[in-house]
Parts: structure tokens; sequence; C-alpha cells
């Protein structure tokens, strides 16, 4: 264990799914890092649900094998319905899809969204860290304050077991304390935003619901009963769900509520006796938050510190570990010393206009889907006349028009798939419409998926992806579904992508660069040949991705170790193009 003014590379402050991912994803690039945690356990509510496609992307790239984790958590069979219902036993009022989860979404990503609860993925990644040698986790461990030296960092930390404090000497401190941040706090960072102060309630409950929906199985369940007026979360239909609702506070105060007022709420959404356990149950208030800054000094804000959302869209743990992804890299680079200090400026230039289009869909989410709730007539405070309109209402054929309409209406709220993986590094535009994703080879975007044949040994490291959980998939289209293009680019390295015509024009420059001195002190820089190291799978996905790249226009393309695109220049321009790009990427000009 680190003593006090020992140094630690990398103090992570908050042991949550962005504090471990990125403790593990330091000691896959051999930075040594402390994690401290406030609470001996954490709380077994499930919290959020969904790893998206960007974030088992990059679990992927780091070896936390994909396989595995779909092996743990809801079956795309279980999870990939939202059913607008009256209640579970009731009429089912309409459906959408949750999220993409058809087989074409595979030709934009290798890794389909997978439902999978928080503590999970926590448990999965925390038996990883303790396996790496390189990260110490300190459980009952609360930050108290810190001093920035501007070369290092002091931060006061108390056990809170032995009821002592003690000071951890780091280059760097990242804050995953939370949406409540006592980093944060101290530093006196504000935020953007607004609470909505509409009072939630979460009640974890513990059922077996499979003889209640029957064939009806879906990830949500919207529930229209206005005693209810909120979803279940179906995390395991056999045993494990959260019913969310909003109530009023007036007529219920936080203090008032007891396992009595719980079972009334979670009896109206089943519609039928069932025996049933409540595990716990919290109120919260629904807010949308974005840190001004993201870095103060040697401080950074990261997942939950640096934004909360509301739930709906299921963007906030994912927007977290892409962050940790997008940050690890650039403190290994300046830890290394090929990087100056003001390069990591980079990560709140990326990162932060990300969590502003996600917080304001999930702002939008939410007021959307009250807006069907009117529709409904369930907002009615008379609970009896508010049921009774209900149900008259979907009775009515010209009524129901305008519901289904309202549900049509939600599609988007459920479909985020363009801000998963389609947000380019740079672009301050806010999307239309979450749901599209238009593949862009363009700086800032990440690189374009297609599935790829490898052709020279040892070049993926990465074990085969299976996709065979997806039965409507032939024997020989699981085959072909094995090795993304995502998959060329390594953790620690810069890809050059380029064709045969141009490839060894570009080796000879990079070499020559390397040899001269230039790119000596630079990360690893490889070359990867469409052709010769590896070939994309035949069909009209691959021809387009090829003609995206512009590989049969001499173009090659730089991708960052985040598989993010750096640059994209005719191979005419060469290794210098490489050097330039680089140079302003880790701002060598400004090292000492």
């Amino acid at each position: 264990m680190a003593q006090a003014n020992d140094t630690i590379p990398i103090l992570i402050v908050g042991g949550g799914p962005s504090g471990l991912t990125m403790g593990y994803m330091l000691s896959q690039l051999g930075v040594p890092s402390l994690i401290i945690e406030r609470y001996p356990t954490r709380l077994d509510v499930p919290k959020a649900h969904a790893l998206s496609p960007r974030s088992l992307e990059l679990c992927r790239q780091f070896g936390l094998d994909v396989n595995e984790i779909r092996k743990l958590g809801t079956s795309r069979e279980d999870g990939c319905w939202v059913n607008f219902i009256t209640n579970l036993s009731g009429k089912l009022v309409g459906r959408l899809p949750y999220e993409r989860m058809d087989r074409e979404v595979l030709d934009a990503t290798p890794a389909m969204i997978h439902n999978v609860t928080q503590p999970m993925y926590e448990d999965y990644v925390a038996e990883r860290v303790r396996g790496s040698g390189l990260v110490e986790i300190r459980k009952n461990h609360s930050f108290v304050k810190l001093q920035d030296f501007g070369d290092h960092v002091l931060t006061t930390i108390e056990d809170r077991d032995a009821r002592k404090e003690y000071t951890v000497k780091s280059s760097y401190v990242t804050a995953c304390d939370g949406a409540k941040s006592p980093v944060r706090q101290f530093l006196g960072i504000g935020s953007e935003g607004e609470d909505s102060y509409e009072p939630m309630m979460t009640i974890h409950i513990n059922v077996d619901l499979r003889p209640v929906v029957k064939d009806r199985a879906g990830m949500l369940h919207w529930v229209m009963d206005p005693e209810v007026s909120g979803f279940i979360i179906g995390y395991d239909l056999s045993g494990n769900q959260v019913l969310i609702c909003n109530f009023d506070a007036e007529k219920h105060p936080v203090e008032s509520w007891s396992e009595d007022i719980c079972r009334r709420i979670v009896n109206a959404a089943i519609g039928t006796e069932v025996p049933y356990d409540v595990i716990s149950y919290r109120p919260w208030v629904i807010s949308r938050k974005v840190a001004k800054q993201y870095r103060k000094g040697r401080v950074f804000l990261a997942g939950d510190a640096a934004h909360s959302f509301p739930p709906t869209g299921g963007l906030g743990l994912n927007s977290g570990l892409g962050d940790v992804h997008n940050l690890v890299y650039k403190l290994s680079a300046v830890y290394r010393g090929f990087a100056a200090d003001c390069s990591l400026n980079g990560y709140e230039y990326d990162r932060r206009q990300v969590a502003v289009v996600n917080s304001q869909q999930s702002l939008k989410n939410g007021k959307q889907i009250f807006g069907l709730l009117k529709a409904l007539g369930t907002t009615d405070p008379d609970v009896s006349k508010a049921r009774e309109n209900l149900y008259r209402n979907i009775e009515d054929p010209e009524t129901m028009t305008k519901i289904d309409e309202g549900i049509e209406g939600q599609r988007e709220h459920f479909d985020n798939l363009g801000l998963h993986i389609g947000y380019v590094y740079g672009d301050r535009e806010i999307p239309k419409n979450a749901s599209v994703y238009e593949p862009s080879c363009t700086p800032g975007a990440r690189l374009p998926h297609a599935w790829i044949i490898p052709l020279s040994p040892g070049l993926i490291k990465l074990p085969a992806i299976d996709s065979s959980y997806i039965t409507e998939l032939s024997p020989e289209e699981v085959q072909a579904k094995q090795f993304s293009t995502l998959d060329l680019c390594p953790f620690d390295t810069f890809t050059l992508i380029a064709d045969e015509s141009s490839a060894p024009h570009l080796e000879k420059r990079v070499q020559y660069l390397q040899l001269s001195g230039l790119l000596s002190s630079s990360p690893k820089i490889q070359v990867v040949v469409e052709g010769r190291d590896f070939g994309v799978q035949p069909g009209v996905s691959g021809e387009k991705w090829i003609e995206l790249m512009g590989l049969r226009k001499g173009q090659a393309t730089l991708i960052r170790p985040d598989q993010h695109i750096l640059a994209c220049f005719g191979f005419e321009e060469g290794a210098s193009h490489v050097f330039q790009a680089l140079s302003e990427y880790f701002e060598w000009d400004r090292l000492e």
C-alpha cells in the first residue's frame, strides 16, 4: 500500500464504472494508479443497465472480452423491446424496439448494445483490475482536500475505518466520484444545466415476472396506470427489477415513504397478485448537469462527476466510459514523456460537447414521454378518474391514433445509435436525430467499422467476436463477423491505414522519420495495408468502406489510439503530414 507522500502517477477518486475502467485501462498502458472508494460496499440497486455499442468497442480494444460480457446480464431475446402497457398483466398499448438490436446494426458496429447491470459490469472489471498488479483499490477511503503545486498534487484522504487522514502525492488526479462529486465541489467548478425538481423514486424488487409478462418480454415496460406513472426495468425477468416512478412530494413527502407505499405502487404496476420482495427504495431528482470545465490544473473530472443526465436514454454510464477511454492515452503519453501537459486540454475539447449533446437528448426524451402521458389522460390528480380516462382512451379509435403517434414519437428515445457511435470530436453541431448514424472518414470521427479478414499473422491479438447470439445469422455469416476494422487499432499505437499502391512510399517515409530521430520520442506507429495485412469481407458494406476511406484514390488515414481519426491525407504528402499531425496533437513544440 502506498504511504503518505509516496508518488502515484494517477490518483482516481471514485471506484464506480468510470473509475474502475480507468484504472484497468491505465494498467494495460503500464501506468500505475490508486483508486479510492468512499464506501466499503456499493448499493445493490442495479442502476444503469446497458453497455452501448461504443462502450463494448472500447472494452474490447483494451482486452475486456465482449464475448464474456454478453454472458452476463439480459439475453437479447428478453431485452429487445420497450412495452407500453396499462400494467404488466393488462393491455399492451404499443411496442417499440429497444435500441438497435437487429442484425443490420452489425453493418455499423461489431458490438450490438447489451443489457447488463452496472454492479455486474463493475464486478467484472474489478476482478481484472485486481489481477493487473498496477492498480490498488482502497475501500472506505474518502477524499478530504487537495493542493495543486503545478508539478504534482497532494491529496488528503481519510481512512474511514481507522478514522485517520493521510496524504497521497500524485502527478494527476481524476475525479470519478459521482454526480455530487466532492472533488468538483472542492475545486469550485460550476455546472450548466438544471434540476427539474420533479421527485422520482427507485424501488428495487425481486419477483418472478415471467408468468406475468409471458410472451411480452422486454427491457423496459412503461406502465401507464396513473398509480405508477413510471417504468419497470427488467434486468432479469426471473428475479431482479427496478420500478422508477415520479410522485407527488406534497401528497407523499419523502420521509413518509414506507414499504407499504412501495407495495401499493408495485401492485398497480404488476396488476395481479404475485409474491415479491421490496429490497430497497430511494428518492432522487431528475437533473441535467454538465461541468463548465473538465480540467483544473492537474485535476480532471470524468463520468458523473463531469455530467449527470436524466435516465431517459441510458447515456450516463456510457458517456463516462467514453470519457476515461479518451483520457487514459493522453495521460499515458504525458507520463511517458512524449506529450506536453497542455495536450491534456484536448480531453475537455473532445468530451464536453459529447456530454452537452447527450444531456440535451436525455432531457428531450423525458419531455416527450411526459407528453405521451398527457395524451393518455393519466395526469389527472384523481387516480380513479385518471385510470378511467386511460381505459376509455385506449378503447377509442380516434384517441388511439394519437396515442400510436405519440408512441412512435418515442422511437428516438429508445434508439441512440447516432449518439453512441456517431459523435465527431470538434463538431459543435447538435444532431438533428439521435438515431441516425452516417459513417464518416473525417478528423475527429470514430474509424468506420467494416468486417475484415486478417491476413498478417499476429496483426490482431484479440479473440474472435462470437456473433452467434444473433440467432438469425447463418454459420457462414457468424464466421464472417469475427474481426472489425476497429481491431486494427491497438490502444497504445497510432495506426496508418493505406492501400497497397501507397503503402511502400508511406512506410519508407515513416521509417526515415523514425531513424532520423524526429519520431524517436513518439508513440508507436504502424502502417496497416488493405490487401496485404487485411481484407474486407466481400459484399456491399465492405465496398462502401473502401470507398469511404478513399483507399483507391491514394488516401491514407491516421487513427489515434482511441480509434478516432486524427488526419486524412494523400500518400504524396507522406510521413511529413504524419509528423505534423502528431506534433499538433501532442504539442511537441511546447515540451520543455
